[in-house]
């Protein structure tokens, strides 16, 4: 009898096949939409979107920049979005989108998921959202998450990726007496002081660190992606200094994946780490449940000391972050008021509200039962082989690969300049930068909503019948470049 897949890769990509034709994108002048055909993209702005203009400028006068989160900002302006269900999203003029965007990650039952919404109406009318005392869904949650992932000993629930970032770091610090921590550069692990640091570019450590004093970051270190032997170097020179508290990394490469690691690079990560004391950190903010029940420790079979979680733990509802891990690394956490000093100090007094306990708790009840990461990594390979195909019907350089639900589509390659060559990441990030958001604005006018043009989440949600109109009207913009 054949075992149930569990995990949404059904095939690992060929990292070195993906670098290569990474790097043969970056090396060619950019290939933009053709002019003509991206004045008739950005027409649709103009006369199909005129509601959201209107909020969205008049959102400028109260909200710096007009949106409240990055993930909102799109090329040309933000779209208002007024109803989601399953696999689409409708903005405020009645305009319908296949979301591949998915909240940044954390839907794979799909958007608006009825199960899960009718537990928390149910919930609400007896409980209501919050009342700041413990609830007995933050115990069902907690011993759920941690029958999926047996590393996971113990659960501390937050209200964000960033505040459980920071709070996997400050248990680090507390249990090894260490400071140093070592990431990826250009992976993202929230906004957090010691983490603005080799933010999206590998190599730029403090670039994007305005408004934070040096020595918030003075003990945050990064290496290039998947040199282990850098990362070697600065677990030795750290040695030397007092030590590593942990390296943090995201288990299937830096952006999600936009610059994938080899199927060992996190095996390899652990035995550095038990070599040199330091803790090992997996941020499954996006992994953690997409990839499978069991993260993506479960797919490589390799053990953290600490898991990250974030939006997934909620199946998307707000306030979702936590940190789990070994006992005795999550036991520095203090409980209660006030305390001796002997623990790390960590706080929220919307942390594991039962609104947000119920959904997560029945959310992934919810993906057990229906095999939900599976079902959206087969829509991830459905919607990657019928993205390379149309890339090799019309010879473009384009790069599509997938890591089950998580996909990507490199058309710029702009996410893969960095201080490597720094002559040419200063003459082409700009126009590089500006053609990726020319090619969101045209998918959005196409009917399909991605991140930053270059990243496409799937959910259960997505079927055959979704992913083939999707790549239909993929085909239509990619077509439409210079040079066909």
């Amino acid at each position: 009898m054949s075992v149930p897949q569990q995990y949404a890769i059904s095939q690992y990509p060929d990292v070195e096949d993906v670098y290569r034709r990474l790097d043969a994108l970056v090396r060619q002048p950019v290939r933009p939409i053709r002019r003509d055909k991206m004045d008739e993209y950005l027409a649709f702005f103009d006369t199909k979107c005129s509601r959201s203009r209107q909020m969205t400028e008049e959102a400028k006068r109260f909200i710096p920049g007009g949106v409240q989160h990055n993930l909102a900002f799109n090329y040309p302006f933000p779209i208002a979005i007024e109803k989601a269900e399953e696999a689409c999203l409708w903005d405020a003029d009645g305009n319908r989108y296949i979301d591949f965007l998915q909240a940044g990650g954390p839907t794979v039952l799909g958007s608006n998921y009825k199960p899960v919404r009718d537990k928390v109406i149910e919930m609400l009318q007896t409980c209501g959202p919050v009342t700041g005392l413990f609830h007995e869904y933050e115990l069902k949650l907690a011993q759920l998450i941690n029958r999926f992932m047996p590393s996971v000993e113990m659960f501390r629930m937050l209200g964000s990726g960033t505040e459980s970032v920071m709070a996997a770091i400050r248990a680090a610090r507390t249990y090894t007496r260490k400071k140093k921590i070592i990431k990826v550069g250009g992976a993202y692990h929230g906004w957090s002081d010691s983490m603005v640091y080799g933010l999206h570019i590998p190599g730029t450590g403090r670039l994007e660190a305005k408004g934070i004093p040096r020595g918030a970051s003075a003990n945050t270190q990064e290496f290039f992606p998947n040199a282990l032997g850098a990362l070697k170097r600065k677990l030795i020179l750290n040695r030397l200094k007092g030590g590593t508290a942990a390296v943090i990394v995201e288990p299937v490469g830096p952006e999600s994946g936009t610059r994938p690691v080899p199927f060992d690079f996190n095996r390899k990560v652990r035995e550095l780490c038990d070599e040199f004391g330091a803790l090992l950190i997996f941020d499954e903010v996006v992994t953690g449940f997409r990839l499978g029940l069991g993260g993506a420790q479960g797919y490589f079979g390799v053990r953290p000391d600490l898991t990250v979680f974030g939006k997934c733990v909620t199946g998307g509802y707000p306030m979702a972050g936590g940190v789990g891990g070994r006992a005795e690394v999550i036991m520095s956490f203090a409980a209660g008021i006030g305390g001796a000093g002997e623990h790390a100090y960590i706080g929220g007094t919307l942390s594991a509200n039962p609104l947000s306990c119920v959904a997560g708790y029945y959310a992934l009840l919810e993906m057990e039962r229906t095999n939900a990461a599976v079902l959206a990594g087969k829509a991830g390979d459905r919607l990657n082989r019928g993205l390379q195909a149309i890339i090799e019907k019309y010879g473009l350089p384009f790069v599509a690969f997938n890591q089950g639900s998580i996909c990507h589509l490199e058309t710029s390659g702009v996410m893969l300049l960095d201080l490597h060559n720094p002559i040419r990441l200063l003459k082409e990030l700009k126009p590089r930068r500006h053609m990726m958001e020319e090619m969101g604005a045209a998918y959005m006018a196409s009917g399909l909503i991605t991140l930053a043009g270059s990243r496409m989440y799937t959910s259960m949600a997505d079927t055959e019948t979704v992913i083939d109109e999707a790549l239909g009207q993929f085909e239509a913009v990619l077509s439409s470049v210079e040079g066909l």
